[in-house]
């Protein structure tokens, strides 16, 4: 949990990436919280991720079930709301944790809005038209390996057809995991981009702003 020196402005739950919780993710976090924001990072596995513990197959485990996997999220949030009380819910998320934040959106979370930082885009329930949903920013790298371009129009496609309030922000050459100056040794999937590191977070700030204005 961070919190701010002030009275906050929203909350916000961080969905970390497929290891859980990060330096990089951590300090998001403290970020957000010297934003004014009340921001809290959320476990999917409820145990620590190690070199013989890794976070892959604990999150291939907990992904194989679509109600399990939500579940799990929901409850997250439901965490952070008790801490909250009445401030308006904002959620953001990294790689695993971009696709957590946008099955919320799927299925319709009482969330003022959600952004995903190189989040995966697939999913095994698409979202359905009717359902009131929190607007969505994606920020994407345009050379993530892990996130082609088919995926990326089949995203659209299924926003569009769902009715979503939907902002996508694509950068050009950039990879997996841009915001991690630190990223995983050998994968070449990963890379840390300054620029889009920046201009995707002040993409969410000036998205928070709109949202909550």
């Amino acid at each position: 949990m961070a919190r701010p020196t002030r009275e906050p402005r929203a909350a916000v739950a961080v969905f970390p990436t497929i290891h859980n919780i990060t330096e990089s993710v951590a300090d998001k976090a403290l970020s957000l919280a010297r934003d004014g924001y009340l921001a809290m990072v959320m476990d999917f596995y409820g145990e620590e991720v190690t070199a013989d513990n890794p976070g892959p197959p604990l999150a291939e485990k907990l992904r194989a079930d679509t109600d399990i996997y939500r579940q799990r999220i929901r409850a997250g949030l439901a965490a952070l709301e008790r801490e909250a009380g009445s401030l308006p819910m904002l959620t953001i998320g990294f790689c695993m944790g971009g696709q957590a934040v946008l099955e919320m959106a799927r299925e319709g979370s009482d969330l003022a809005a959600v952004a995903s930082f190189h989040g995966l885009l697939e999913t095994g329930r698409p979202a359905v038209p009717g359902v009131s949903r929190p607007r969505i920013l994606v920020c994407h790298g345009d050379a993530d390996p892990l996130v082609p371009r088919s995926q990326v129009v089949a995203f659209w496609e299924e926003m569009d057809r769902a009715g979503a309030d939907w902002h996508f922000h694509a950068y050009s050459g950039v990879k997996h995991g841009f915001t991690n100056p630190k990223p995983p040794p050998g994968l070449n999937a990963v890379g840390y981009d300054a620029s889009a590191d920046r201009q995707s977070w002040a993409a969410m700030h000036a998205f928070f702003d709109e949202v909550l204005a």
